[in-house]
Formats: C-alpha cells, structure tokens, sequence
C-alpha cells in the first residue's frame, strides 16, 4: 500500500470519528432530563452538556469515588443536589466522578442551581403563606388548603417541595415529621423558618392560621431588608464599571481637544 493511501485511509478514519463524535455529541445536546415529582409526573431538569457527555463514563469511577476519602464530599454533594431538585437524576457518588473529569466546574454550576432554586423558593414563600393564611381563616383545614394551592398553581420549586410534603402526609407521616423532612431537605432559610414555627404550632397547640399570618409578615419584611440592602451597596458595585468604561471615555472627550492643540503647538 502506497504512503499516498494510507494517508487517505487515516483520513478517512478520522472523518469517521470526527462525523460519530458529532452526532454524539448532537443525540446527547437533544437528550431532555426529567425528575420524578411526588404525584409521580415528569419535570424537566436541565444538566449541562458536558455532563450528559460524560455521564455514561461515571461507571469507571465508581471503584476510586466508593473510597472512604471521598465519602464525605459524597455525602454533601447528595444533600445539595436534593436541595438544588436533582434527587433522582444525579447522585453525589456520580457528581464526585465528575468532578474528577472536570475540577471545579460541577461545584460551581451545583452552587449556582442551589442558588436560583433557594431564590425561588424564597420570592414564591410569602405569597403561598398569604394564600394558605387565608385558606385556613376562612375554615379549611391546613392540609386541604396546601393540596388546593398545589393544584392551582404553577409548578416551581417552592410547589413541588410543598407537594412533596403533602404526599408524605398522606401515606401516614406526621405533619410534624413532614414538615421536619423539607426544612432539612430543602435547607433554606425563609422555609426552615416557617417549617419550625408550623412544627412549635402544633406541639403548643396554637392556631394555623395566625402563625401563617405572621411568618407571611416576617418575611415580607426580610426581603424589603435584603432589598435595601441590595441598593445600599448599588453604589459600590458600580464603582468599578464607572472607573473601566466610563471615566476613560469622558476623560477622552474632555481632554482629546486640549491634547490635539498641545500636539499642534509642539509640531
């Protein structure tokens, strides 16, 4: 065989694989993820690209990640992911071998859904709260009046938790008990909150609906304080943008014409 067609044949070789990458790469892009809610429908979870890529080499890890030196890291990254609504999608063994591959990037992009999830959960809680307060003031029990909120509101991250809570009600847990397993499952801190004052209701016999109404008070006026807070440090954070991108420019505009002149003046 001729150097001219084996050069050919590796080409070729190599239009291969470069032509079964890409559609592997496109099957895996198109590739829609789903959760498992509590009522048994599907929810759709985004996981970046690369990590369906490499998702089906997690296997070969699992030898080295089933070590007691990544146990803990394990541990917490599974508590995370069920707090960001990954339970049953991503395991924290499968994020460990991830991380092995690719340093740094699951830990970011896991902070980051925790982050948006604990935002929405915290923007959505005292509207519930308003609902449920009224629901309960106006004789419907707790139960009946987070089923009613479950079934007439859109599905976000606050709902399916709240879903959650109700299914496991039903198939006997206590209310305290439900109420115990989301504040530690989602392990945010507007819900903990509500959680513990909703779980000290029932030990001291005080009434649903008034505490429904003053949690709903207190954040509301937690978020006006993390919302004043946001605009005291506005001005800081747009220090910087000022110095880099506008300061430059007005300086340009001001002094350009007195430059030219001296420019002039010295030539």
């Amino acid at each position: 065989m001729t150097t001219g067609m084996m050069e050919i044949g590796m080409m070729a070789a190599w239009g291969v694989a470069a032509a079964a990458l890409a559609a592997y790469v496109a099957a895996m892009a198109g590739e829609v993820t789903y959760v498992t809610l509590a009522d048994g429908r599907k929810q759709e979870r985004a996981l970046p690209l690369v990590f369906k890529l490499l998702l089906p080499f997690v296997p070969n890890f699992r030898s080295i990640v089933s070590r007691p030196f990544f146990a803990d890291f394990a541990e917490r990254s599974q508590a995370k992911l069920v707090s960001a609504g990954f339970e049953g999608l991503l395991d924290g063994k499968e994020f460990v071998a991830l991380n092995l591959m690719l340093p740094l990037v699951p830990v970011l992009w896991l902070e980051s859904a925790l982050r948006r999830r604990h935002t929405s959960i915290m923007r959505a809680l005292p509207f519930v709260l308003d609902v449920l307060t009224l629901s309960v003031e106006a004789g419907m029990d707790f139960i009946s009046a987070l089923q009613r909120n479950c079934s007439e509101r859109k599905m976000d991250p606050l709902n399916e938790e709240l879903l959650r809570m109700t299914k496991e009600i039903q198939l006997g847990l206590s209310r305290k008990e439900a109420l115990r397993r989301m504040s530690e499952r989602v392990n945010q801190s507007d819900l903990r909150q509500v959680a513990y004052a909703l779980i000290q209701a029932d030990e001291l016999g005080v009434s649903i609906g008034s505490i429904l109404r003053i949690q709903s008070a207190q954040l509301r006026a937690r978020r006006f304080d993390r919302a004043e807070k946001l605009a005291h440090l506005a001005p800081t954070k747009m220090l910087m943008p000022l110095m880099l991108c506008i300061f430059p420019a007005v300086f340009i505009i001001l002094l350009g014409p007195v430059l030219a002149q001296a420019m002039k003046g010295l030539f």
